[in-house]
């Protein structure tokens, strides 16, 4: 066999195993504890760590969409400015919807970055199936706790819905808490299927993501550019890794070898060079961090960061 040949094969081998180790085994017991067209909330803009994309004008500029590709960096931002609710809550609905153009970017990235993905949209479906299993009884399920009238910005059309959906138990990251704990669905000793549990989860995903763009759209002051590969393996153990085994670690690693380098990026995100791709990406860890203060916070002050 030659060593093309034994390459492809090895190569194979590797995307079948973490196939089924991210699929079956998902980001629960091997990664060991992590509609469309909503209005825009205004948020203040939030400092991050390295202050990428701090942009003037051009940061404010809306983002047209880009022809001919799946992931539309323009509808993860919108989806992204629209999950924070007034009262320092995160809205479920247009927070799912981010996780369905941020599932998209990852397929993006190829076969060995995309296996990540599935097990995203199977967290995403856990928690769409608990709210419409909810909404089916929604009487049981209004949050007393809330009055509709003040969760959301006046600007968010789409949350004007039927009282029971504006006040249901899955309508945002605090009453799917609430809910949960009044109906002792979230177990803090053992795996389960909750909400809550699940939640936890994205939320440690999405702060991989977010200093993974962040460092992406980094514009270093010696001019030296770092590969994608390196800053989403830095990213990944300053953030997952924590609550990875040593041996999903090596596999995660080896994964990101094969990310594409930053041209494609460049594509991606319909930009014409690091200028541009840190003024894009600037907005969106922007919003990304808006969106994972809140959801820190909520299941923070309710002792779920550590749910097994």
């Amino acid at each position: 066999m030659g060593v093309k040949s034994k390459a492809a094969l090895a190569i194979g081998v590797l995307l079948l195993f973490l196939g089924s180790l991210w699929l079956h085994g998902g980001l629960d017991s091997h990664w060991d504890a992590c509609g469309k067209g909503y209005n825009q909330v205004n948020e203040p803009p939030r400092q991050r760590a390295n202050g990428s994309g701090s942009g003037g004008s051009a940061g404010r500029r809306h983002l047209e969409e880009c022809p001919g590709q799946t992931f539309q960096v323009s509808l993860l931002l919108s989806h992204l400015l629209a999950s924070p609710a007034v009262t320092s809550d995160v809205l479920l609905r247009p927070y799912l919807s981010s996780w369905d153009e941020l599932v998209k970017f990852m397929e993006a990235l190829g076969p060995m970055v995309g296996l990540i993905s599935k097990e995203i949209q199977s967290k995403t479906s856990i928690i769409r199936e608990l709210a419409l299993l909810a909404e089916a009884n929604p009487e049981a399920e209004v949050d007393p706790d809330v009055n509709p009238e003040n969760t959301a910005s006046p600007e968010a059309g789409a949350e004007t819905l039927h009282p029971s959906r504006r006040s249901g138990a899955y309508r945002s990251v605090r009453s799917m808490i609430r809910a949960e704990l009044r109906r002792g669905s979230v177990d803090f000793d053992r795996q389960t299927d909750s909400g809550c549990r699940t939640l936890l989860r994205l939320h440690r995903a999405l702060l991989w993501l977010e200093l993974f763009l962040d460092k992406l759209g980094e514009i270093p002051a010696a001019g030296l550019l770092r590969s994608p590969s390196e800053l989403c393996r830095e990213a990944y153990r300053t953030t997952l890794a924590n609550h990875h085994t040593w041996f999903v670690r090596r596999a995660a690693e080896l994964a990101f070898i094969a990310m594409p380098e930053r041209g494609f990026f460049f594509r991606l995100l319909c930009v014409q060079n690091q200028e541009e791709l840190s003024t894009v990406l600037g907005r969106v860890v922007r919003a990304i961090g808006a969106v994972c203060d809140r959801t820190q916070k909520a299941l923070e002050e309710n002792g779920m960061l550590d749910l097994p």
